[in-house]
């Protein structure tokens, strides 16, 4: 089987350790284990007798009962601890969904940006992928008479991220509620890989809390600052293609490690002391992003983001994936090129890392890097299409 290269690992992980200035993550402030103890109160003597009394053996193949119980908590009462399966992070859970909705005859609906998984493997299989690319020119809402018009009888799934990786843009449960209805209509899915869900101070609606049909897909990483656990999990309502993803599951992990599980269960236990932390953590990054922003007029976001991440654009004729490289070259600033997410004249940036000088100290290679290139006889293309 044929594959795209997955551009954002393919981009970021060589680089990553060796960057000086690191805006390409998307991960909100990572915990030690004795900071995850500290911050949920845990008793580190009990947790580390019972650690030693752990069994080595698999793990839970449904997952952890503990555990299942956190992630059924994380969404409204209609959501119970049998909808849930534990899988291999969320790109894990992401694979799984494709695998299983995705057969010969179908097609899908993917509504770009989002996270290559959803449009990159059904493609590799042969699935006819109906990309719908959201315009930033009116903020990255979904217009949803064209997703109407782009449905029909044999459409299995519509796929997305919400809150967007990398915009940050997230569906209002209204949204939620007219993308179901447009599913429904055909009795498609809606597949919504919500990683970045859960910054804000009001409750973030889930596709599993409005559509009997909706899949949600997650993990421990990026808001809840413990990627390492490399836990994730799928949650359906559909207690039948929940049965179809274990089935996949086995072929693909057949269980989570009983220690991460442990890790993961204490985390989501006290998901309201991360929500907190780093909400308040991104916020005060996104205010220093503005003040930037307004000194720097060569960039401009399209939209108000609610998650670690933000994508902003450039007026320079310059691809991409070259702005990107050329920047890290001369300042050992790493951000995420928007060619990732299929987005030209782009980069995602990160700020969910919790140190706001190192922040402000990247965002100043950013700019001395476009003094360096207005001195070197770069002008905008608005300017040049003038001239």
């Amino acid at each position: 089987m044929q594959i795209d290269n997955f551009k954002v690992e393919e981009w970021l992980n060589p680089l990553d350790p060796i960057a000086k200035y690191n805006l390409g993550s998307s991960c909100c402030k990572p915990v030690t284990l004795e900071e995850l103890l500290e911050l949920t109160n845990t008793d580190p003597e009990v947790f580390f007798e019972n650690l030693k009394k752990m069994s080595l053996h698999y793990g839970y193949f449904m997952g952890m009962p503990r555990l299942k119980e956190a992630i059924s908590g994380l969404y409204t009462d209609v959501v119970t601890p049998e909808m849930v399966l534990c899988v291999h992070g969320g790109t894990g859970a992401n694979s799984i969904v494709c695998y299983v909705l995705c057969e010969p005859g179908d097609n899908i609906v993917s509504i770009l940006p989002n996270y290559q998984q959803f449009y990159s493997i059904p493609e590799s299989m042969g699935i006819e992928t109906r990309r719908y690319t959201c315009d930033a020119a009116s903020g990255y809402g979904i217009d949803m008479a064209q997703i109407r018009s782009m449905v029909d009888e044999k459409t299995k799934m519509i796929n997305l991220a919400s809150p967007n990786n990398p915009t940050g843009y997230a569906l209002s449960k209204s949204e939620l509620e007219e993308l179901a209805d447009i599913a429904r209509s055909v009795g498609a899915y809606v597949a919504v890989d919500e990683i970045y869900r859960g910054l804000s101070d009001e409750y973030m609606y889930s596709i599993v809390d409005v559509y009997e049909k909706g899949i949600c897909t997650s993990s421990t990483s990026k808001v809840f600052s413990s990627a390492g656990t490399r836990v994730g999990w799928i949650v359906t309502r559909d207690l039948a293609l929940k049965d179809a993803f274990m089935s996949w599951r086995s072929y693909n992990s057949i269980c989570e490690g009983e220690f991460n599980e442990t890790i993961a269960s204490i985390v989501l236990e006290n998901a309201d002391v991360f929500y907190q932390r780093n909400t308040a953590t991104v916020r005060k990054a996104q205010a220093e992003l503005k003040k930037w922003l307004v000194n720097n007029p060569h960039f401009h976001v399209a939209c108000e983001s609610q998650s670690s991440t933000s994508l902003l654009y450039y007026d320079f004729d310059i691809p991409a994936a070259e702005f990107a490289k050329e920047l890290f070259d001369a300042k050992s600033c790493l951000v995420c090129h928007g060619m990732c997410f299929e987005e030209e004249h782009s980069f995602r940036i990160g700020y969910g890392f919790g140190d706001l000088d190192y922040f402000k100290a990247g965002l100043e290679q950013i700019s001395d890097f476009v003094k360096e290139l207005e001195e070197s006889g770069q002008i905008p293309r608005a300017t040049a299409a003038s001239l």
